[in-house]
């Protein structure tokens, strides 16, 4: 097609967007804005970069490594990233050089290994529409062969013991429901096992012989259900996790035994903290491994052999990670490990080398395995940081601030990450430092201490205390903290920000006529939330992929997520809660924004589409309010490309910066 016919027609069809948001707020704009595209990338009103932000390239050119599976040869599946977008590679041995097996502009989402044979099979979308597809890739051919249809969702692949069969969620059938099909990997076609009746079903684990699959129906963060599932026949058997078949509880993980006689599961089971649990298939009992622990067992694996499994537990938002010796009943000590948040845990077929991913606030994401036998942890790959000294890097600090409730007649404490700038960071002639309250998305979600080169750049580069709140709804904190945000209660979060910038307020080094506010997806609304209420108080905002109205976002988003969305948000088809929704948007309170706003959209997004981050660009331009639009119509739910994604953080540090002033 031609380049020009290509740009008028994107530039036709984003201005049209634009406009029709604009008529659907009543308003009109208060200036034109000056469109233009660059390659995917669509900018309105998006002014050129500042000279000064080109220091960020060399920030941005180190990449990271996450440990996807073991091979049969003793080899590693790992995704990096050497072009624009993540690829799996092999690696034959610690420090080993990285063989590329996936080649495309779009990046691989994840990779899973025959437990026999010399098989993988990986998940890749389109310009992040989500509808992922499953490829297969055999090392002796080197072959890859698309497994499903072309155009629906499929994820969540698991791998019978014999290697011959898959089980993997799609929505193929209606695009709505989300139900379980098996294959066999040599096969032309896929059977529909579980047929969704409303549920959300996907396949968790094969049991040893391979006659059944563990399944769960996730309605919400709070419930979910675990299932058994004969593959031959299609017969269903519900699992009664607690002594009351009424308590809903939410569960994190759960795996087969190595006899296949149990399931070991993570779930609160009504009680604040998911434990790790064994729920005995004979009897109907259950046991506790780690009663009284007060934090959230997240994930967990078993060898094959059933000697060792391994779990890892959210304490605080750090992770700890504990190998435990069935057979005699004692954790395994562990030795050479950092510490980080651990990824993508999984064993050997040996049963005896774990491998992991581990990250800090300070080093990116790295391969390791850990030789249970030997007592031995070795790291595969060494991550790149360009041209930075990674001694420059700052960790992140756990605060608790006061907000505007109490428990036990003491404030409610709101844990937050505080990244502050270290002695060679800029100074400015105030002596204060400016900030930027960074809200997480979910909002069954929660802020840890990841690395994130773009955040070492803000601290260090442009001098700026980012502080990443875990306000009320938050995972991790227990079960009640997490619905402190449900339903009606939606706006109580936005005051816990408020809470924030009056800790900020008293902190001696903080610039309190300097606050900018950012957040992605639900974070993207609760930025826009926050310049609402606490506008005076705010030199800007950021939204990414934000929520600006409940319930067109609830009539727009994909239809296999939307009840999903209503369990968190509410029924919009309630008229009650219809009207609290709307009032609650932002875009019904536009006109209280007054401050620079920056929006970035992926026009793809199946999640939070593109009409929710136009129309409020409409609206708040129709103040006369300075608004930034950056949008690209390769990406979806966040900018998953090198060249866009190094565009995006470009743009918000130049919008920084603008606000920053010195």
């Amino acid at each position: 097609m031609n380049d020009r016919l290509t740009v008028r027609r994107v530039r036709t069809q984003f201005s049209a967007l634009l406009c029709g948001a604009v008529l659907a707020c009543g308003g009109t704009l208060a200036a034109a804005a000056t469109i233009e595209t660059r390659g995917a990338l669509v900018l309105d009103g998006v002014p050129a970069h500042s000279a000064s932000v080109e220091t960020l390239d060399r920030w941005l050119v180190g990449r990271s490594a996450t440990f996807q599976d073991f091979m049969g040869d003793g080899s590693v599946l790992v995704t990096t990233r050497f072009a624009d977008a993540e690829q799996v590679h092999r690696i034959s041995m610690p420090r080993g050089a990285r063989e590329q097996l996936t080649f495309d502009n779009d990046p691989v989402a994840g990779a899973s290994a025959a437990p026999v044979g010399t098989h993988f099979v990986f998940a890749r979308d389109r310009g992040g529409n989500e509808n992922a597809q499953l490829y297969s890739y055999d090392f002796e051919s080197r072959h890859t062969r698309m497994l499903t249809d072309g155009r629906s969702r499929h994820g969540n692949v698991v791998w019978s013991p014999d290697g011959n069969y898959i089980a993997f969620q799609s929505n193929a059938r209606d695009g709505t429901h989300q139900d379980i099909y098996v294959r066999q990997l040599q096969a032309d076609s896929s059977r529909l096992l579980v047929a969704s009746q409303g549920q959300t079903w996907s396949p968790l684990d094969w049991s040893p012989d391979g006659r059944q699959l563990l399944i769960q129906n996730y309605v919400s963060i709070g419930e979910a259900w675990l299932a058994i599932v004969d593959v031959a026949s299609g017969a269903i058997r519900p699992l009664q996790l607690t002594t009351d078949a009424k308590i809903r509880t939410g569960i994190g993980s759960a795996k087969f035994s190595a006899d296949g006689r149990g399931i070991w599961f993570s779930a609160d089971a009504g009680g604040e903290f998911r434990e790790l649990r064994f729920l005995d298939l004979d009897t109907g009992r259950t046991r506790s491994l780690t009663a009284g622990v007060p934090w959230d067992v997240d994930d967990i694996t078993v060898g094959a052999d059933g000697h060792y499994l391994a779990y890892v537990t959210n304490v605080d938002g750090y992770d700890r990670l504990t190998v435990y010796d069935l057979g005699a009943a004692r954790a395994v000590p562990l030795a050479g490990l950092p510490d980080g948040l651990v990824t993508n845990l999984r064993f050997d077929r040996s049963g005896t080398k774990l491998g992991l991913s581990i990250e800090s606030s300070r080093v990116p994401r790295d391969v390791w395995t850990y030789d249970i036998a030997q007592h031995e942890a070795t790291r595969w790959t060494f991550s790149e940081t360009g041209t930075i000294d990674p001694t420059s890097f700052v960790a992140a600090q756990v605060v608790r601030y006061p907000t505007w409730d109490r428990v036990d007649r003491q404030p409610r404490l709101v844990p937050a990450l505080v990244y502050r700038p270290g002695p060679n960071a800029p100074r400015t002639a105030r002596g204060k430092q400016p900030v930027l309250i960074d809200i997480h998305g979910g909002p069954e979600g929660q802020s840890r201490p990841g690395y994130s080169a773009f955040t070492q750049y803000l601290v260090n580069e442009m001098g700026y205390v980012v502080i990443q709140p875990n306000v009320r709804g938050s995972t991790g904190y227990g079960r009640a903290y997490s619905n402190l945000d449900n339903g009606m209660l939606r706006e109580d979060a936005v005051r816990d920000i408020g809470s924030l910038l009056v800790w900020i307020a008293a902190q001696p080094g903080f610039d309190v006529d300097r606050v900018v506010v950012t957040g992605g997806s639900y974070g993207g609304y609760m930025s826009l939330a926050t310049m609402v209420n606490y506008g005076d108080r705010l030199r800007g905002g950021i939204d990414v992929v934000g929520i600006s109205n409940f319930v067109t976002f609830l009539n727009n988003t994909s239809s296999y997520r939307r009840d999903l969305r209503r369990a968190e948000y509410g029924d919009e088809r309630d008229p009650k809660m219809n009207a609290f929704l709307q009032r609650i948007s932002p875009l019904a309170r536009a006109r209280a924004i007054r401050k620079p706003l920056l929006v970035v959209q992926g026009l793809n997004d199946p999640r939070v589409p593109a009409n929710e981050s136009a129309q409020m660009v409409a609206a708040v331009r129709a103040n006369g309010t300075e608004v930034w639009y950056l949008a690209a119509k390769d990406e979806g739910h966040g900018f998953r490309k090198k060249g866009n994604r190094d565009f995006y953080l470009k743009t918000v540090a130049t919008f920084l910066e603008r606000l920053r002033g010195d």
